[in-house]
């Protein structure tokens, strides 16, 4: 859909036309679900606050001014639901080795034991491994990595996502990253014992 398409579906879905409102749910559900997938980390929970999300969405249809793009416009309340959602997730997670499956272990051996790159049959392991590191950071540290790294927002983008100054997300994502990279420390630490 282009914007003008988008424009010209949302007065539809205003009017009430259904075959509008569900052109439009399977515009926006994409995104919605990639946004909500990769910020929340029990499985399971994703389909619940994906629909959740799409129904926030519809009530505040009225609000959309079109100053910004539409997509622009979702993400913000996307982002603000699971934001909202990982702060009511009480504990973050350490990760052991004993947590890691056994090709996550595999990765954590290999970086061990090599200053190389990675063997590429290790590719998704290492995917896991990040997101277990990642499952450690503090819930926003979790969102902004999660935006930048693995959504491909730039910084400006995910300032207008979540609402945060540009400047804070850069520092927030630099600790974040300090973190990570302190915590894989441990995990490789653990594994010379």
């Amino acid at each position: 859909m282009t914007d003008s398409d988008v424009s010209a579906c949302l007065e539809r879905v205003r009017q009430g036309d259904e075959t509008a409102i569900r052109a439009l749910i399977a515009y926006m559900y994409p995104l919605v679900y990639k946004i909500v997938r990769s910020n929340v980390t029990r499985h399971g929970m994703e389909e619940d606050l994906a629909q959740t999300v799409l129904t926030k969405v519809f009530k505040s249809l009225h609000q959309f001014s079109g100053r910004a793009p539409f997509k622009h416009w979702v993400s913000r309340i996307v982002v603000n639901a699971c934001v909202n959602l990982i702060r009511h997730e009480k504990s973050r997670p350490e990760v052991r080795m004993a947590d890691l499956s056994e090709q996550e272990a595999l990765v954590v051996e290999a970086l061990a034991a090599s200053d190389e790159g990675l063997d590429a049959r290790l590719g998704f392991a290492a995917r896991d491994l990040v997101q277990h590191l990642v499952a450690c950071l503090r819930p926003k540290e979790r969102l902004l990595i999660r935006l930048i790294y693995l959504e491909g927002f730039s910084i400006q983008e995910a300032s207008e996502a979540t609402g945060l100054n540009p400047g804070a997300i850069a520092v927030g994502v630099s600790r974040a990253k300090i973190k990570m990279r302190a915590r894989h420390a441990i995990l490789l630490k653990g594994n010379d014992q």
